[in-house]
């Protein structure tokens, strides 16, 4: 039983990585904490569905699909909402009000365009079949979401250390006006991340909307409060922290319900976060800023 429950825990683990992959990196880049993220996330699967069900493609079809309306999505939005407050100077705190008020009329929108009931993709999207690996049983998609976790982590690392467009991401999140005098253009870089950001967002609401097979216009709303307990515990735009992070905080939830009570499941977020906040105010592997006069 130990084993089933650590590989559930670290699958779940990975659902909650995958999701704060594309937010951490919004966050490391643009400094700003952009609720509308969820948004994306269930774009991304509602497109993807909708793919799948509607138009009859297949999952690797559907899946760039989706990946790619939240992407373009991110870029909309982030130019609409977020680019006259970073010309004007704005205080961190207006970005986030102004994003708080988008994603609640974002929701509201697709409530009464399409329902709150939940969508199912359509059998066979997946092999209904399982893998044993000794005594752990893993799904398909169970399976999907942690190569699919992996691949995209280590996708990530490379194009932000060895590649020239990494390089000048690295120098946006340093310092935007010295990134600007070494000739990189702060703009274009600030459509990259939010293009990139909003694809990763997609990726994961498709994978976890297969994993779950409940799909419906709130669920980012649900992911989000686990998004923010995930790049809190890994430490504010720490890549490698919000992978461990997830890892921690899935295997910790899946073993608090499976040996404690899974009315404790929703509390571990918070005391890991508390904890954390008290023990390490950086995170995990987040460094703390110093700042000078």
């Amino acid at each position: 039983m130990f084993a089933q429950q650590l590989a559930n825990g670290l699958v779940l683990g990975a659902t909650y990585a995958l999701f704060a992959l594309g937010f951490t990196l919004m966050v490391g880049v643009l400094r700003v904490i952009n609720l509308t993220y969820g948004f994306y996330f269930t774009l991304g699967a509602l497109v993807a569905l909708a793919g799948c069900r509607d138009l009859g493609l297949s999952l690797w079809l559907a899946l760039p699909l989706g990946m790619l309306a939240a992407g373009l999505a991110a870029v909309i939005i982030d130019t609409a909402l977020l680019t006259p407050l970073r010309r004007a100077r704005a205080p961190e705190l207006a970005s986030l009000m102004v994003t708080l008020g988008a994603v609640l009329l974002l929701y509201s929108v697709l409530s009464m365009g399409l329902g709150t009931e939940i969508r199912r993709f359509p059998l066979g999207t997946l092999p209904a079949g399982a893998v044993m690996l000794g005594e752990v049983r893993l799904g398909a998609a169970q399976i999907l979401i942690v190569v699919t976790t992996l691949v995209m982590v280590l996708g990530l690392w490379v194009l932000l250390s060895r590649t020239r467009l990494g390089l000048a991401l690295r120098a946006v999140a340093e310092n935007p006006d010295a990134a600007s005098l070494m000739a990189i253009s702060v703009p274009r870089m600030v459509m990259a991340t939010s293009l990139l950001s909003g694809v990763l967002a997609g990726a994961a609401g498709v994978l976890i909307g297969l994993n779950q097979n409940a799909i419906q216009p709130y669920m980012g709303e649900t992911m989000m409060l686990r998004g923010f307990a995930v790049i809190i515990i890994g430490g504010l735009g720490d890549v490698r922290g919000a992978v461990a992070a997830g890892l921690v905080l899935g295997v910790a939830e899946v073993m608090a319900a499976g040996y404690i009570d899974s009315m404790v499941k929703d509390g571990v977020a918070f005391t890991l976060m508390v904890l954390v906040l008290w023990l390490k105010p950086a995170g995990l592997l987040g460094r703390a800023r110093v700042t000078r006069a």
